[in-house]
Parts: structure tokens; C-alpha cells; sequence
């Protein structure tokens, strides 16, 4: 995830997020690897975001180019429905409100995305001082993400993947090949496995499940995929 920024004391390059989950499975499982995930904080590439991040006296300097954008496509625009579109956004906008967090609907969304505001990307107002690792974990639930975790003697990884993705797709996202000769998937929350020592014991308390492809994965969820290709 790129994560870019306006107005706050942030470090830039690649940072580490400190999972509280993905430490415990690393106390429980003691792999040979660990593979944590990193966000990259850069400042102000707003257009290669994906989300962004503005201190809340900086929002009005950031909006501003939304603001001229808009202006520019209302004065040009013969479609009527597009404008009605775009004066919603305006009238937003001028009220320190970042695009992404107008209640569009979904015809005013696709001509809201033709333009491409830099705003319409998830964008977190800050007021105050925040934790780097916070900022990550609202960047993550801003921009409608998750974790979901592998873990055994090997490797423990975390895997970010967008929320209400199905097993298959987050097969994909640890290797195509598991995706493609998808079978099933044995899953266990996180919530239930803090409560157990190993795997074996999850599944005697019934806290595994064995899912097919189309099953919705939640935040937390610790996966296992069986496949065949």
C-alpha cells in the first residue's frame, strides 16, 4: 500500500506494521520466516495513492485542485447529468469534504471517476499527532482492506486483500497456482486460535472450517488451501 501525505511529521520509504496479530502467530508457530507487511509513505504523489493522508489545517490546500478540476469540467460539460454530479461534489468540497467520503450514487460515482479527483481516492483527515502503525491500521480500514494470515513452521505472513474477498481470491493473492486448482480451504479466526496451543487442538474444538471457494473470508482469518494442479 502507498500511502501518501500532506502536512504531518511522517518518515518516508517503506515502514513496518507492528501486527499485533501476526506476533502472536509467531509466538505460537516459531517459523523459520516471518513476512511481515510494509506500507510506503511518500509525500504528496497523491495520483499514484493509494490512499492519502492530510493534516486538518492542510485539507483545503489539497482540496483546492479538486475544487479547480471540478470548476473546469462544469464550465465544459454538455451532459447534464454529469454536472448535477459535479455541483454535488463542489458544493462538498468547499465544505472541507474529500470526494471519497460523498454519498454519490452509483451513476453520479462513474461520472465522478471519469474525472478523477484526487480525493476520490480514500483520503484520512488527521487532527493531532498519530502513531505510525495507526495511521497504517486507518489507511487499511479507510480504504476498505484487510489482513488475512498463513501460518505454519515454514513461514507466518500476513496478506493484505480487500475486504469481502472470497477464498479463492485470496488464493490467488499467495500464489496463482492456488487459486487455479482451488479445492477447498481449512480457516480459523484468529479470535478462536489465540484461545487453543496448535492447530490440532483448533480443529478437535471445532474452530476449523473447511470452505469452499466462494466463501467469504474475515479480517483475522488464518488460512490453510488445498489444491491440485
Amino acid at each position: 500500500m502507498k500511502i501518501s501525505f500532506l502536512g504531518l511529521d511522517l518518515p518516508e520509504g517503506k515502514i513496518k506494521y507492528n501486527d499485533e496479530i501476526l506476533i502472536k502467530l509467531t509466538e505460537k508457530f516459531a517459523p523459520k520466516k516471518v513476512s511481515p507487511f510494509f506500507a510506503a509513505f511518500v509525500r504528496e504523489d497523491f495520483v499514484n495513492a493509494d490512499c492519502i493522508v492530510i493534516a486538518k489545517d492542510k485539507v483545503l490546500d489539497f482540496l483546492i485542485m479538486d475544487m479547480e478540476k471540478v470548476d473546469n469540467r462544469i464550465a465544459n460539460s454538455n451532459d447534464e447529468a454529469e454536472k448535477a454530479a459535479l455541483v454535488k461534489c463542489q458544493q462538498n468540497l468547499e465544505k472541507e469534504i474529500p470526494a471519497c467520503d460523498i454519498d454519490f450514487s452509483k451513476e453520479e460515482s462513474v461520472k465522478i471517476k471519469e474525472l478523477a479527483p484526487l480525493s476520490f481516492t480514500p483520503t484520512l483527515i488527521i487532527e493531532g499527532d498519530v502513531e505510525v502503525n495507526d495511521l497504517i491500521a486507518k489507511a487499511f480500514d479507510k480504504s476498505g482492506m484487510m489482513f488475512f494470515y498463513t501460518a505454519g513452521k515454514q513461514e507466518v505472513r500476513s496478506w493484505p486483500v480487500k475486504k469481502d474477498s472470497d477464498a479463492v481470491t485470496c488464493a490467488g493473492k499467495i500464489h496463482s497456482d492456488l487459486a487455479r486448482g482451488f479445492i477447498k480451504a481449512e480457516i480459523v479466526n484468529f479470535r478462536d486460535f489465540e484461545t487453543v496451543h496448535n492447530m490440532q487442538e483448533a480443529k478437535a474444538q471445532g474452530f476449523v472450517q473447511l470452505v469452499d471457494k466462494g466463501h467469504i473470508i474475515k479480517s483475522g482469518d488464518i488460512l490453510d488451501i488445498r489444491f491440485n494442479v
